[in-house]
């Protein structure tokens, strides 16, 4: 089977090392392993490459699960084997598979799925770090945090609705955090039971468990599991008499009332949710650090009921709840601009003008809404072509528009190159170079590749120099600002940039491809399709 890359299956912690053990639930420690051939053993090296080095655990369904090493790579590695192989492991070879199609830097990366008849395994990324579930344990996340943990996941669910997939199994056994801050999702199924509203619903149980510690659906939260089960059991809501859950705000203080009624609103089966891009642009919006948290509280509630007729927020325009507009919304504007005079008058009693220390605020003037957030779309390329400074034929310089016509059937593609990924080693790349027509906030740059195993990184800068050799040379040297998560080792045919800052427009891109895919005769790549969403 291909190599892979994208979502992996559930972790728990195992003294502050994360572990992938699959199904959402830690495995019953009484239940016997699926596996009637002999024990792989630590050093035993797996389709000559993926060395064993430690088990680890057994999953909830008897997969034997193993920190291992890539000794080509010389990176760890999860491996999780199953006896037998064949039919027995269709389900999770097919996930693996599917995982190939989307990568992106918040979804737990696939590396290889193989099947060897007598035993089945999937080899992903090893994480370091514990499960949101495991550190909410330890006490409901700040605001901000959560905050920052529900943009990564819609972030994540989003690159996977983009390719028409579903993730199916989000939850907080699934939601991993990195040593280093990273906020992962992992364990895509592949059963096709769920669908993306869902999906989206569950970024609400996800604000919904950070915030509370409880979890918010009546259901089993982590697909089997049951009270008592170790880790894996999660407090259920505060329910009153009808099932009905308590908000946020009532089980806790201090969330701020738009995250709080962002949060109810994902879990209200009689609100449309937003799209995952639409949702993941709020939370983006919201996502601030911890010591401006009273940002949602004082922007947050006016930005998302008063918008503007041209500009709406994203959010709303999606059908999510609406705190009260007209009227109500114009004098509770005008309350919060009164409420900041009062404070200002009572500054220090020694300035006769009773304004003394009092920082200047922001806030709207009394009867006019505060500026909506601009909504992320997909941007127009205005101008597009190959970059190719190390040939003199220029002969792979044709087909750039097919690029950006919209068709992932048709794209650019390299010659073959023979010998080496590194085209040959006879150039230091090539790539695709984007005008936007001018500077623009970009959320995101997705590039659909025809094969896996590409390498390629996103660079700005602001030469536009004429398409020659010379001019192409002159383009590379000056393009230095490595800008977007960057992808430089993956197995993906759909590649994802984001993380981009906020404060920083961008008008000249460079998808510039370091090392090319293999091929039959060689090695040799296709871009079939480069999208960039901002604003």
């Amino acid at each position: 089977m291909p190599s892979s890359a994208g979502p992996s299956i559930d972790t728990i912690t195992e003294g502050g090392r994360v572990t992938q053990v699959g199904e959402g639930q830690e495995a019953d420690e009484s239940a016997p392993p699926l596996m009637t051939f002999g024990a792989p053993t630590a050093g035993e090296i797996l389709a000559e490459r993926y060395e064993l080095v430690e088990h680890i655990n057994n999953d909830s369904a008897g997969r034997l699960v193993w920190r291992g090493v890539d000794v080509i790579l010389r990176r760890p590695v999860a491996v999780v084997l199953r006896y037998p192989g064949g039919d027995s492991a269709t389900e999770m070879l097919q996930a693996a598979v599917a995982a190939s199609r989307v990568i992106h830097p918040n979804l737990v990366g696939v590396y290889d799925a193989i099947d060897e008849a007598e035993r089945a395994y999937v080899v992903r990324e090893w994480v370091d770090g514990q499960s949101l579930r495991d550190l909410a344990a330890e006490g409901p996340l700040d605001p901000a945090r959560a905050t920052a943990i529900g943009n990564a996941v819609a972030s994540a669910l989003a690159a996977v609705h983009a390719t028409g997939m579903v993730h199916g199994n989000v939850h907080p056994g699934t939601v991993m955090i990195s040593d280093e801050g990273r906020v992962v999702l992992a364990d895509a199924r592949t059963d096709g039971a769920d669908s993306q509203e869902n999906d989206i619903r569950a970024v609400g149980g996800v604000l919904y468990f950070a915030l509370t510690g409880h979890w918010p659906h009546a259901e089993a939260p982590l697909h089997g599991a049951t009270a008592g089960h170790g880790r894996a059991a999660i407090p259920d809501a505060v329910r009153d008499a009808s099932g009905g859950i308590a908000a946020p705000r009532q089980v806790r203080a201090g969330v701020p009332a738009y995250l709080d009624d962002l949060t109810m609103d994902l879990l209200d089966a009689e609100i449309a949710p937003p799209s995952s891009d639409v949702l993941a642009a709020e939370l983006a919006r919201l996502d601030v650090p911890a010591e401006e948290e009273h940002y949602l509280d004082n922007s947050g509630p006016l930005r998302f009921a008063a918008e503007t007729e041209d500009e709406p927020s994203p959010l709303a325009a999606a059908g999510g709840r609406k705190v009260a507009v007209g009227i109500a919304g114009l004098l509770a504007v005008a309350l919060v601009g009164l409420l900041i005079g009062i404070s200002a008058l009572g500054g220090d009693d020694e300035d006769p003008k009773g304004n003394a220390g009092a920082a200047p605020t922001a806030s709207a003037p009394a009867g006019e809404a505060t500026p909506a957030a601009a909504t992320v779309r997909k941007l127009a390329v205005q101008g597009v072509r190959i970059i190719d400074p190390d040939s003199k034929n220029r002969s792979e310089v044709d087909g750039a528009d097919k690029v950006i016509d919209g068709d992932e059937d048709k794209g650019w593609e390299t010659e073959t190159y023979r010998d080496r990924p590194n085209f040959g080693n006879l150039k230091k790349g090539m790539g695709v170079w984007l005008d936007l027509g001018e500077p623009h906030s970009v959320k995101s740059v997705q590039a659909v590749l025809s094969a896996t195993g590409a390498s390629a990184e996103l660079l700005a800068g602001s030469a536009n120099p004429p398409s020659s050799s010379s001019g192409d040379k002159q383009l590379v040297a000056s393009y230095k600002t490595h800008i977007g998560q960057p992808f430089e080792d993956h197995d993906g045919t759909t590649m994802t940039f984001n993380g981009f800052d906020a404060d920083t427009k961008y008008q000249y891109l460079l998808f510039w491809i370091t090392e090319l895919p293999p091929a039959e005769g060689g090695f040799k790549l296709g871009v079939q399709e480069i999208t960039v969403q901002g604003s």
